[in-house]
């Protein structure tokens, strides 16, 4: 059995159902990160509905975690029987009424336990529609030949941006949290049924092979090869450098040089600026100069705009050191899932794994960047961060493609 090489042919990057297919699985990417910023900008209003303490919202906020680590732990045997596009279909909608479900508790009955279990539902859907969205934007990306991954991706920092935004509208409004966050829900839903028809399989065909295993311990076998474990590692780093920078970069700026909550909230947006910009050109400097190359200057990019932040002299220092930081913490993921991916027969469960070790970073990291901060300040619980991005740079000739899937036709 032969696989498509990334370079395609050029009659492909204009074939209008490949196209098609593109636009949809960037507006998945898009319409994920939405639904997360509309629920994260919502949280403080969640929380004088309850009455909880800053506690009892760590403890109903790891509903998301505990869901999204279930979800992704079934997410490879689920995406093997569904399939990626109907996985899509299937689970941006879950995630979509873990919204809706949020919004209803919190707008006609609030129960604490209640809305855990629907933060739950978001997570778990979320995770799933995670790898499976990856797996599919990978498998577009082969097929029209053109590094599209970082682009994808930077979909979804638009989703986020697009979903903060309306949610500081609505707040200005006065609209009711409960009646916002079922209103996106709904709307979502019904974007899904049509953007959900223009995806396209992304699982190549695969030719029965006498006496090879099949089932759940072939799709475990992605947690014993070298390579993709390697590649976790990158997608580890750079998704533990990201996932900082959203939880304590304004603070850090704020506590560390002296600004004020408002030029903390600045900084945080030219990272986030700095970040998305990464990603909408990347793409072109990937096909150019290759995966290795451009990952391995990512890295280094955010080791040194990360050290500016932690040592820099002066806050004009250490918002310089922001810009490089996002510059660089932009591919890692990205690249990471694309690496993943190069092999369409296993990709479900490689893709799987690195975004199970990927995650771990946004789950473990802020509560340990906030314990290392309480007793050495955050600008040096930072170091942690920068450790992790070094090895990040280590492994990054692990995301080299395997030859064959450069040289088959």
């Amino acid at each position: 059995m032969t696989r498509p090489a990334l370079r395609a042919a050029a009659p492909a990057r204009t074939d209008p159902v490949l196209l098609r297919w593109r636009n949809a699985v960037f507006a998945v990417f898009a319409l994920s990160g939405f639904l997360f910023a509309n629920w994260a900008a919502r949280v403080p209003n969640i929380r004088d509905i309850l009455g909880a303490t800053t506690q009892e919202m760590g403890v109903l906020i790891l509903g998301l975690a505990v869901g999204a680590m279930l979800g992704l732990v079934a997410s490879s045997h689920v995406i093997a029987h569904l399939g990626a596009t109907a996985a899509i279909r299937w689970f941006l909608a879950t995630t979509a009424v873990g919204l809706i479900a949020a919004g209803l508790i919190a707008g006609i009955a609030p129960n604490y336990w209640a809305l855990f279990a629907a933060l739950m539902v978001l997570g778990a859907g979320n995770a799933i529609l995670d790898v499976a969205m990856n797996l599919s934007g990978a498998a577009n990306e082969r097929r029209i030949g053109k590094t599209l991954m970082p682009m994808f991706h930077a979909g979804f920092s638009l989703g986020t941006m697009l979903g903060a935004g309306l949610s500081a509208l609505t707040e200005q409004l006065g609209v009711s949290a409960g009646l916002h966050l079922t209103s996106v829900g709904v709307v979502v839903l019904a974007v899904d049924l049509y953007v959900a028809k223009h995806l396209q399989p992304a699982e190549e065909p695969r030719e029965a092979v006498p006496g090879e295993p099949a089932g759940w311990r072939t799709r475990m076998a992605a947690w014993t090869d070298v390579r993709i474990l390697l590649i976790g590692l990158i997608i580890l780093g750079m998704g533990f450098t990201e996932g900082t920078a959203n939880d304590w970069l304004g603070l850090a700026m704020v506590d560390g040089y002296g600004l004020s909550n408002p030029g903390g909230a600045a900084v945080f947006a030219v990272f986030v600026t700095a970040m998305t910009a990464g990603r909408v050109f990347g793409g072109a400097f990937l096909d150019r100069f290759g995966r290795v190359p451009v990952l391995a200057g990512s890295a280094f990019l955010a080791f040194a705009g990360l050290l500016l932040v932690i040592i820099g002299p002066t806050a004009p220092f250490a918002i310089a050191g922001t810009v490089l930081w996002g510059l660089g913490a932009s591919l890692g993921f990205p690249v990471g899932m694309s690496a993943a991916a190069d092999d369409p027969v296993k990709a479900t469960a490689n893709v799987a794994a690195v975004a199970t070790i990927g995650y771990c970073a946004f789950l473990i990291g802020p509560p340990l960047i906030g314990l290392l901060g309480d007793e050495v300040g955050l600008r040096n619980a930072f170091y942690v961060v920068l450790a992790l991005v070094a090895v990040a740079l280590l492994c990054s000739p692990a995301a080299r493609r395997p030859k064959q899937a450069v040289t088959e036709p």
